[in-house]
């Protein structure tokens, strides 16, 4: 009877090996969370946050994974940071009291709650996006999602972008509405090597 259990123990081990999570590290210099908002019915307004951290893990075999990303507000850029005759610059603005209000808030998050699959690679990712203090279920689409090896390190390397969609109002960030959009446009490009 030992010796049974003994050998489905070791035919199970390349079972156990295979179904293993896979974790991550966010590459801060390839990672740019940015945004996208209608501008007076006109345009679409662009802006990044040039500071973003965290981690993202997948299970190929258990069809899991998990993503914890923070985003450093003060970061933000839309390419206006000269005032000129102005009071203040947007990105001034942007990060004020009436918008990010960076100084109370130093940091959006967001922490991921499920993970969808679409073959063995990552599909979707739902999860809790917390901003201005106010946390809400977001959804984000992975469009693009690709492993291969860094040139460099030669090191296992994930990367790619999630798209999703909010309505800012929802956080409480009401100011210049409807002037400026309620719906706010997500694109996450990000890569990221293995731990």
């Amino acid at each position: 009877m030992k010796k049974h259990l003994f050998a489905l123990a070791v035919a199970a081990l390349p079972l156990a090996a295979m179904a293993q999570s896979e974790s991550y590290t966010l590459d801060t210099y390839h990672t740019y969370p940015n945004f996208m908002v209608e501008h007076w019915g006109l345009s679409m307004m662009h802006g990044q946050f040039g500071k973003a951290t965290g981690k993202f893990s997948f299970d190929k075999a258990a069809k899991s994974g998990s993503v914890d990303l923070s985003i450093e507000t003060a970061s933000l850029s839309t390419g206006d940071n000269d005032k000129g005759s102005r009071p203040r610059s947007r990105d001034e603005h942007l990060r004020s009291a009436d918008f990010f209000n960076v100084a109370e808030f130093p940091r959006i998050t967001f922490k991921s709650t499920k993970v969808t699959f679409a073959g063995d690679m990552p599909s979707a990712v739902e999860g809790n996006l917390t901003l201005l203090g106010v946390s809400k279920p977001m959804s984000l689409t992975f469009e693009r999602f690709k492993c291969g090896a860094n040139p460099f390190n030669k090191k296992a390397r994930c990367g790619g972008n999630a798209v999703g969609k909010i309505k800012r109002s929802d956080f409480g960030m009401k100011a210049a509405l409807p002037a400026v959009g309620d719906e706010i446009a997500l694109n996450i490009e990000f890569e990221g090597d293995k731990d």
